[in-house]
């Protein structure tokens, strides 16, 4: 024997309308919250990827500096070598100020 049962469930809040004002002031409440997280969550996102460009380029600098220490310690008794690396560092110095300069907008 096969008994199929159907139950519906209503549920009728008996609450007043002032109750009802307030839980829905709550409930915007909420909803204001969960959109601000999002934003919140999208700037952190952005600002994380930030720090991770900045600790590479800042890598990349400590590793050019330390090379660079290497470079003129091997050549500090060569003022020819002294000198190339000494121009050649300025013509980097000033390729670097103009791609700064090109790519920096004004104040």
């Amino acid at each position: 024997m096969t008994l199929n049962v159907s139950v519906d469930v209503h549920v009728y809040w008996h609450g007043s309308l002032v109750e009802q004002q307030k839980l829905d002031q709550i409930l915007d409440a909420v909803k204001t919250l969960i959109e601000q997280e999002k934003i919140i969550m999208a700037d952190l996102t952005t600002l994380t990827a930030q720090v991770q460009q900045n600790t590479d380029v800042e890598a990349s600098a400590i590793v050019l500096l330390n090379g660079l220490s290497a470079q003129i310690a091997s050549i500090k008794n060569d003022p020819v070598a002294l000198q190339a690396l000494a121009d050649q560092l300025k013509t980097s110095s000033d390729s670097l100020a103009s791609a700064i300069t090109a790519n920096t907008p004004a104040a």
